[in-house]
Protein backbone atom coordinates (compact mmCIF):
# COMPACT_ATOMS: atom_id res chain seq x y z
CA UNK A 1 0.00 0.00 0.00
CA UNK A 2 1.27 3.48 -0.86
CA UNK A 3 0.39 6.84 0.68
CA UNK A 4 -3.12 7.83 -0.49
CA UNK A 5 -3.74 11.23 -2.09
CA UNK A 6 -6.75 11.80 0.22
CA UNK A 7 -6.70 12.06 4.02
CA UNK A 8 -5.12 9.01 5.67
CA UNK A 9 -7.85 7.14 7.55
CA UNK A 10 -6.82 6.08 11.05
CA UNK A 11 -8.62 3.81 13.52
CA UNK A 12 -7.75 3.68 17.21
CA UNK A 13 -8.13 1.01 19.88
CA UNK A 14 -7.53 2.27 23.45
CA UNK A 15 -9.46 1.32 26.58
CA UNK A 16 -8.76 4.35 28.81
CA UNK A 17 -11.33 7.07 27.93
CA UNK A 18 -9.11 10.11 28.58
CA UNK A 19 -6.20 8.59 26.71
CA UNK A 20 -8.47 7.55 23.84
CA UNK A 21 -9.83 11.10 23.53
CA UNK A 22 -6.32 12.57 23.65
CA UNK A 23 -5.13 10.25 20.89
CA UNK A 24 -8.19 11.01 18.76
CA UNK A 25 -7.47 14.74 19.06
CA UNK A 26 -3.81 14.10 18.31
CA UNK A 27 -4.68 12.19 15.14
CA UNK A 28 -7.22 14.74 13.91
CA UNK A 29 -4.78 17.60 14.56
CA UNK A 30 -2.10 16.00 12.38
CA UNK A 31 -2.09 17.28 8.81
CA UNK A 32 -3.53 14.74 6.40
CA UNK A 33 -4.79 12.34 9.08
CA UNK A 34 -8.40 11.63 10.07
CA UNK A 35 -9.60 9.39 12.88
CA UNK A 36 -12.55 7.39 11.54
CA UNK A 37 -13.13 5.17 14.56
CA UNK A 38 -12.02 4.89 18.20
CA UNK A 39 -12.76 1.70 20.12
CA UNK A 40 -12.48 0.87 23.80
CA UNK A 41 -11.91 -2.89 23.43
CA UNK A 42 -10.71 -5.55 21.06
CA UNK A 43 -14.21 -6.94 20.79
CA UNK A 44 -15.59 -3.55 19.72
CA UNK A 45 -12.69 -3.14 17.27
CA UNK A 46 -13.51 -6.42 15.55
CA UNK A 47 -17.11 -5.25 15.03
CA UNK A 48 -16.55 -1.65 13.97
CA UNK A 49 -13.20 -1.37 12.22
CA UNK A 50 -13.23 -3.94 9.37
CA UNK A 51 -16.10 -2.30 7.41
CA UNK A 52 -14.20 1.02 7.47
CA UNK A 53 -11.00 -0.39 5.92
CA UNK A 54 -8.72 2.21 7.52
CA UNK A 55 -5.25 2.84 6.12
CA UNK A 56 -3.69 2.63 9.58
CA UNK A 57 -4.73 1.15 12.90
CA UNK A 58 -3.23 2.25 16.22
CA UNK A 59 -3.58 -0.59 18.73
CA UNK A 60 -3.07 -0.38 22.48
CA UNK A 61 -1.24 -3.53 23.55
CA UNK A 62 -2.96 -3.76 26.95
CA UNK A 63 -6.74 -4.14 26.63
CA UNK A 64 -9.42 -5.69 28.89
CA UNK A 65 -10.44 -9.25 28.01
CA UNK A 66 -9.04 -9.66 24.49
CA UNK A 67 -5.45 -8.40 24.37
CA UNK A 68 -4.14 -6.01 21.77
CA UNK A 69 -1.97 -8.81 20.43
CA UNK A 70 -4.90 -11.16 19.91
CA UNK A 71 -6.94 -8.35 18.36
CA UNK A 72 -4.04 -7.56 16.02
CA UNK A 73 -3.86 -11.18 14.87
CA UNK A 74 -7.60 -11.28 14.13
CA UNK A 75 -7.69 -7.92 12.37
CA UNK A 76 -4.63 -8.80 10.31
CA UNK A 77 -6.66 -11.60 8.70
CA UNK A 78 -9.61 -9.28 8.05
CA UNK A 79 -7.58 -6.25 6.95
CA UNK A 80 -4.43 -7.48 5.20
CA UNK A 81 -3.69 -4.05 3.65
CA UNK A 82 -4.13 -2.01 6.85
CA UNK A 83 -0.93 -0.97 8.62
CA UNK A 84 -1.15 -1.89 12.31
CA UNK A 85 1.01 0.06 14.75
CA UNK A 86 1.16 -1.04 18.38
CA UNK A 87 0.93 1.59 21.13
CA UNK A 88 2.37 1.08 24.60
CA UNK A 89 3.65 3.20 27.48
CA UNK A 90 6.69 1.03 28.20
CA UNK A 91 9.03 -1.38 26.42
CA UNK A 92 8.60 -5.12 26.88
CA UNK A 93 10.72 -7.29 24.58
CA UNK A 94 8.51 -10.36 24.75
CA UNK A 95 5.37 -8.36 23.97
CA UNK A 96 7.05 -6.61 21.05
CA UNK A 97 8.02 -9.98 19.62
CA UNK A 98 4.51 -11.39 20.10
CA UNK A 99 2.91 -8.33 18.51
CA UNK A 100 5.14 -8.57 15.44
CA UNK A 101 4.43 -12.26 15.08
CA UNK A 102 0.72 -11.44 15.30
CA UNK A 103 1.08 -9.14 12.30
CA UNK A 104 1.95 -5.69 13.66
CA UNK A 105 3.84 -3.39 11.28
CA UNK A 106 5.48 -1.16 13.86
CA UNK A 107 5.70 -0.21 17.49
CA UNK A 108 5.17 3.25 19.02
CA UNK A 109 5.48 4.52 22.55
CA UNK A 110 2.51 6.53 23.83
CA UNK A 111 4.72 9.55 24.46
CA UNK A 112 5.09 9.91 20.67
CA UNK A 113 4.72 13.53 19.54
CA UNK A 114 2.32 14.61 16.76
CA UNK A 115 5.23 15.00 14.34
CA UNK A 116 6.61 11.58 15.26
CA UNK A 117 3.16 9.98 14.89
CA UNK A 118 2.66 11.45 11.43
CA UNK A 119 6.16 10.43 10.37
CA UNK A 120 5.61 6.87 11.66
CA UNK A 121 2.31 6.54 9.80
CA UNK A 122 3.83 7.81 6.55
CA UNK A 123 6.78 5.45 6.99
CA UNK A 124 4.46 2.47 7.50
CA UNK A 125 2.39 3.37 4.44
CA UNK A 126 5.59 3.67 2.39
CA UNK A 127 6.55 0.10 3.26
CA UNK A 128 8.78 0.84 6.23
CA UNK A 129 8.64 -0.43 9.79
CA UNK A 130 8.45 2.45 12.31
CA UNK A 131 10.27 1.25 15.40
CA UNK A 132 13.12 2.55 17.53
CA UNK A 133 16.56 1.08 16.86
CA UNK A 134 16.63 -0.29 20.42
CA UNK A 135 13.40 -2.22 19.86
CA UNK A 136 14.57 -3.43 16.45
CA UNK A 137 17.83 -4.76 17.90
CA UNK A 138 15.97 -6.64 20.61
CA UNK A 139 13.60 -8.17 18.08
CA UNK A 140 16.57 -9.41 16.03
CA UNK A 141 18.13 -10.85 19.20
CA UNK A 142 14.85 -12.63 19.99
CA UNK A 143 14.79 -14.32 16.60
CA UNK A 144 18.43 -15.36 16.94
CA UNK A 145 17.78 -16.70 20.41
CA UNK A 146 15.02 -18.93 19.10
CA UNK A 147 17.42 -20.45 16.57
CA UNK A 148 14.84 -20.23 13.79
CA UNK A 149 16.00 -17.46 11.51
CA UNK A 150 18.97 -19.06 9.76
CA UNK A 151 17.27 -22.40 9.10
CA UNK A 152 14.17 -20.66 7.74
CA UNK A 153 16.22 -18.34 5.51
CA UNK A 154 17.98 -21.31 3.95
CA UNK A 155 14.65 -22.50 2.55
CA UNK A 156 14.09 -19.31 0.53
CA UNK A 157 14.63 -19.32 -3.22
CA UNK A 158 17.14 -16.82 -4.70
CA UNK A 159 14.26 -14.63 -5.93
CA UNK A 160 12.58 -14.72 -2.51
CA UNK A 161 15.88 -13.67 -0.93
CA UNK A 162 16.04 -10.71 -3.35
CA UNK A 163 12.52 -9.66 -2.42
CA UNK A 164 13.24 -10.03 1.30
CA UNK A 165 16.48 -8.04 1.03
CA UNK A 166 14.63 -5.14 -0.63
CA UNK A 167 11.77 -5.37 1.87
CA UNK A 168 14.27 -5.16 4.75
CA UNK A 169 15.53 -1.85 3.29
CA UNK A 170 12.04 -0.38 3.56
CA UNK A 171 10.98 -0.57 -0.09
CA UNK A 172 7.25 -0.74 -0.81
CA UNK A 173 5.83 -3.50 -3.02
CA UNK A 174 5.71 -1.31 -6.13
CA UNK A 175 9.33 -0.24 -5.64
CA UNK A 176 10.40 -3.88 -5.23
CA UNK A 177 8.47 -4.76 -8.39
CA UNK A 178 10.17 -1.96 -10.34
CA UNK A 179 13.65 -2.96 -9.16
CA UNK A 180 13.09 -6.62 -10.07
CA UNK A 181 11.17 -5.84 -13.29
CA UNK A 182 8.14 -7.86 -12.21
CA UNK A 183 4.50 -7.04 -11.41
CA UNK A 184 3.27 -6.06 -7.96
CA UNK A 185 1.12 -9.20 -7.83
CA UNK A 186 4.27 -11.27 -8.32
CA UNK A 187 5.87 -9.45 -5.40
CA UNK A 188 2.80 -10.14 -3.25
CA UNK A 189 3.00 -13.83 -4.16
CA UNK A 190 6.67 -13.94 -3.19
CA UNK A 191 5.92 -12.17 0.10
CA UNK A 192 3.18 -14.65 0.96
CA UNK A 193 5.61 -17.53 0.41
CA UNK A 194 8.30 -15.75 2.43
CA UNK A 195 5.90 -15.18 5.33
CA UNK A 196 4.86 -18.83 5.25
CA UNK A 197 8.45 -20.07 5.24
CA UNK A 198 9.60 -17.71 7.98
CA UNK A 199 6.41 -18.26 10.03
CA UNK A 200 5.70 -14.53 10.31
CA UNK A 201 2.73 -12.30 9.46
CA UNK A 202 4.24 -8.89 8.83
CA UNK A 203 6.93 -7.11 6.84
CA UNK A 204 8.61 -6.03 10.08
CA UNK A 205 8.93 -9.54 11.46
CA UNK A 206 10.17 -10.85 8.09
CA UNK A 207 12.84 -8.13 7.97
CA UNK A 208 13.91 -8.94 11.54
CA UNK A 209 14.40 -12.57 10.61
CA UNK A 210 16.35 -11.51 7.53
CA UNK A 211 18.80 -9.54 9.69
CA UNK A 212 18.95 -12.26 12.34
CA UNK A 213 19.74 -14.95 9.76
CA UNK A 214 22.76 -12.94 8.67
CA UNK A 215 23.96 -12.30 12.19
CA UNK A 216 23.72 -8.55 11.75
CA UNK A 217 21.83 -5.70 13.35
CA UNK A 218 19.60 -2.99 12.01
CA UNK A 219 20.23 0.63 11.32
Amino acid sequence: MGIPSRDILVALVEDVPDVRLSWRKLIDNCEGLRCVCDCESGEEALRLIPPLSPDVLLMDIFLPKMSGIECTARLRLLLPETQILILTSSFDGDLVFQALEAGADGYLLKRTSPAELRAAILEALSGGAPMSSEIARRVVASFRGRGLARDAALRLTPREEEVLALLSKGYANKEIADKLSVGTETVRDHLKKIYDKLHVHSRTAAAARYFAARGGGTA
